[in-house]
């Protein structure tokens, strides 16, 4: 009984060695998704704002494919030291919703750092699309059906999440176009090659200010100071379609927790407006209990929605 008190005092030492001087050399954030999209965006605001407050470079490196479950298992998979982080958004809650052979469990293979963000979606088209207001747009969708593509950054991103809930909520599908990110389909929607999609407001302000894309509608319950023209969509006649988006950081499991809480004790200030932190106190605890996955993110058009993927992880190494 001695030796084992010993060990767990000798252990517990060199942990808090550890964390002290934590971090040594720099930190990668993985985002899931491909350069350019909404979470890039965000992660990149988020890096830059720690590396300051930490006092090391935090070097964002995309790992994307398979609705972000690539990057995210890449980063469960690495070492729990805290030189590998996750950005991510709320399909780490609907992933086991979507793929049945997902080779992490998200409730077990991460340790929660914090909140970073939370956002509403909009709804746009290419400029050349011809429904002018969201209820002409429905219509539209409603008379049209499966003409219509529909671009998503994969089964269980964010985009495919907003248009499964657009398309249980109108009753009638489209026909979905996958993609690796929301970066290349906002470019392939600047260039008219697809109909539509559900994009974050964090990556829609600039292409709608310049009009590059025709927006119909953001899905949160507030207009968007950014975007004050843009209805929401109950002020656009459909209340029942309405989605918010969270990003939080995670560190893979068994990181040990000065680590965690050294990262969570930084605080972004590179947001202009309402400047997400990384949550301490309540604000974590908050954010832990939406990193538990309860049923209520996973939502109704989840589950009668029907759509699976089968996928087969390439061996990742760190």
């Amino acid at each position: 009984m001695k030796s084992l008190s010993i060990i767990a005092a000798f252990t517990l030492s060199v942990t808090s060695a550890f964390a002290a001087d934590y971090p040594e050399r720099n930190i990668f954030m993985v985002v899931p998704y491909a350069a350019g999209g909404p979470t890039d965006t965000i992660a990149r605001l988020t890096a830059d704002a720690m590396s300051e407050a930490i006092g090391q470079q935090i070097l964002v490196e995309n790992v994307a494919g398979a609705g972000g479950t690539i990057g995210a298992r890449r980063v469960a998979d690495s070492e729990p030291d805290g030189y590998t982080i996750l950005v991510h958004h709320i399909g780490m809650a609907t992933a086991p919703a979507f793929y049945r052979q997902l080779l992490y469990k998200p409730t077990e293979a991460f340790e929660p750092i914090g909140l970073v963000s939370d956002a509403a979606m909009t709804v746009i088209a290419r400029n050349e699309f011809p429904p002018v207001t969201f209820q002409e747009l429905i219509a539209y969708i409603k008379q049209n059906g499966t003409k219509v593509t529909y671009a998503h950054a994969g089964i269980g991103a964010a985009s495919h999440l907003c248009g499964t809930l657009f398309m249980a909520t109108i009753e009638t599908q489209m026909t979905t176009v996958p993609y690796k990110g929301n970066g290349p389909i906002m470019t392939d929607l600047i260039g008219g090659q697809i109909d539509m999609t559900c994009d974050q407001a964090t990556n829609t302000v600039g292409p709608i200010s310049q009009k590059q894309v025709k927006a119909y509608a953001i899905t949160g319950e507030e207009r968007a100071d950014t975007l004050p023209d843009l209805p929401t969509t109950t002020e656009a006649g459909l209340p029942e379609f309405k989605l918010g988006v969270w990003h939080g950081l995670y560190a893979p499991k068994g990181t040990p927790k000065e680590v965690v809480d050294k990262l969570t004790s930084t605080e972004p200030t590179a947001y202009t407006k309402s400047p997400p932190s990384l949550e301490t106190g309540s604000g974590k605890r908050s954010f832990l209990k939406a990193s538990g996955f309860s049923k209520r993110h996973r939502g109704s058009s989840v589950s009668s929605s029907g759509s699976t993927a089968s996928i087969s992880h390439p061996a990742i190494t760190t």
